[in-house]
C-alpha cells in the first residue's frame, strides 16, 4: 500500500517531465522556423549562386513536409545531434559545453549574493514593517530592480576599476594569464586551483567579484520583496504570539518559527531566480566581455545561427525543468509533510 502510491507519482512526474519536454522541442523548432534568418542563407552567404542555395536547401530538408522536418529534428535532438555552428564550425553541443562553465561560475557566485543579501533584508523588512528599516530595504531594493543592468554595468566599471582599482576590468581573468593554466573543468577557479597557480586563481575572483555582485544585487531585489511578503504572513499568525507568550525570545520566534516556516517557499524562489541568471546574464556577459553562454547566444542569433539559437533556446527550458525538479526534493527536505 505504501509503494504504490510512491511507484503512481515517480510514473506521473516522468510523465509529466517527458510531456513538458516535447512540449518545449514543439515550441523550439516552430520559432525557429518562424525568426526572419534564412539559415541556408546564412550557411552559404549573400554572394552563392542559386544552385549552390538550392543544394543546401534540399541537404538541410527545408523542402520536406514541416511535420516530416520536426520528426528529423526530434530524431537529431534524442541521438545527441544538434547540428553545427555556422560561425564556429563546431558541433553546437561542444561550443555551448565550452562557454556554460564560464556563465555557471558568475550565476552562482552572484546567487550567493542575491540569497544571502535578499533574505536577509527581506526578514530585517519584515520585522520593522513600517519603520525606517522596512523603507530603507524597499527603497534599495527598488532601485536594484529598477536600474538597467547594462548602466550599472558600465558605471561600475568606470568607478571600481578605472577609477578606483579595486576590482579586474573586463573578461574572466587578466589578458597576462590566458593559456598559462590547462583547461580541464571549464571552471576557472577550480581549474588554477587543480593547477596550484594562486596568481591565476585571485586574478579570476578579482574579475568576477564585480559582474556577479551586480546581478546579486538586481536578483536580491525579487529575493527581498518575496521573503518580505512570506515573513509578513506568518508574523501575523497566532503561532508567533502564541510562541512570544511562551517566553521565547524574539530571535527565537522569528528565525526558528516564522522563517522556519517559509524555507520550502523561498527555495522555489531562490531557484528561479539562479535559472533566470544562468539564462539572462547576456547584457553583464556583453558590458564585461564575459565569455558565457548569454553572449554565445546573442553572437549567434545576431547572424542568423538557428542551430545554435534553437539549441540555447532548448537547454534555458530544461534548466528550468531541472531547477523545479530540485526544488520538489529540496521540499520534501526541508518539510517532511511533503513526503
Amino acid at each position: 500500500m505504501i509503494r504504490r502510491p510512491s511507484l503512481y507519482g515517480a510514473v506521473s512526474q516522468i510523465g509529466t517531465i517527458a510531456v513538458t519536454l516535447l512540449g518545449l522541442l514543439v515550441l523550439t523548432f516552430f520559432i525557429g522556423r518562424l525568426m526572419p534568418a534564412d539559415p541556408v542563407r546564412a550557411i552559404v552567404g549573400e554572394d552563392a549562386t542559386r544552385e549552390t542555395y538550392d543544394q543546401v536547401f534540399l541537404a538541410l530538408g527545408l523542402d520536406r513536409p514541416i511535420w516530416e522536418q520536426f520528426l528529423l529534428y526530434l530524431g537529431d535532438v534524442l541521438t545527441g545531434n544538434f547540428g553545427t555552428s555556422i560561425r564556429t564550425g563546431k558541433p553546437v553541443i561542444d561550443d555551448i559545453l565550452h562557454v556554460m562553465p564560464a556563465t555557471i561560475e558568475l550565476a552562482t557566485f552572484a546567487i550567493l549574493i542575491g540569497a544571502s543579501l535578499g533574505v536577509t533584508m527581506g526578514v530585517i523588512a519584515a520585522v520593522n514593517k513600517d519603520r525606517w528599516p522596512d523603507h530603507l530595504v524597499r527603497v534599495f531594493s527598488l532601485f536594484g530592480h529598477s536600474m538597467p543592468i547594462f548602466w550599472t554595468g558600465m558605471i561600475a566599471l568606470i568607478v571600481f576599476y578605472a577609477h578606483l582599482g579595486w576590482v579586474g576590468g573586463s573578461g574572466r581573468m587578466s589578458q597576462f594569464y590566458i593559456g598559462m593554466i590547462p583547461d580541464r573543468t571549464g571552471f576557472l577557479l577550480i581549474d588554477s586551483l587543480l593547477a596550484g597557480d594562486m596568481d591565476v586563481f585571485y586574478s579570476a575572483i578579482n574579475h568576477l567579484i564585480l559582474p556577479a555582485s551586480l546581478l546579486g544585487y538586481s536578483s536580491s531585489a525579487y529575493i527581498t520583496r518575496m521573503t518580505r511578503s512570506f515573513m509578513l504572513d506568518q508574523l501575523g499568525q497566532e503561532y508567533v504570539t502564541t510562541a512570544r507568550v511562551k517566553g521565547l525570545s524574539r530571535n527565537q520566534t522569528i528565525w526558528r518559527h516564522a522563517f522556519g516556516n517559509i524555507r520550502v517557499q523561498l527555495v522555489t524562489i531562490v531557484a528561479l531566480a539562479y535559472g533566470s541568471l544562468l539564462e539572462g546574464a547576456v547584457l553583464i556577459e556583453t558590458v564585461f566581455a564575459w565569455p558565457g553562454f548569454g553572449q554565445y547566444l546573442t553572437s549567434n542569433l545576431i547572424i542568423g545561427d538557428m542551430n545554435a539559437v534553437m539549441t540555447c533556446v532548448l537547454i534555458v527550458g530544461v534548466i528550468f525543468i531541472g531547477l523545479n525538479l530540485l526544488s520538489d526534493l529540496l521540499y520534501k527536505l526541508f518539510d517532511p509533510r511533503t513526503r
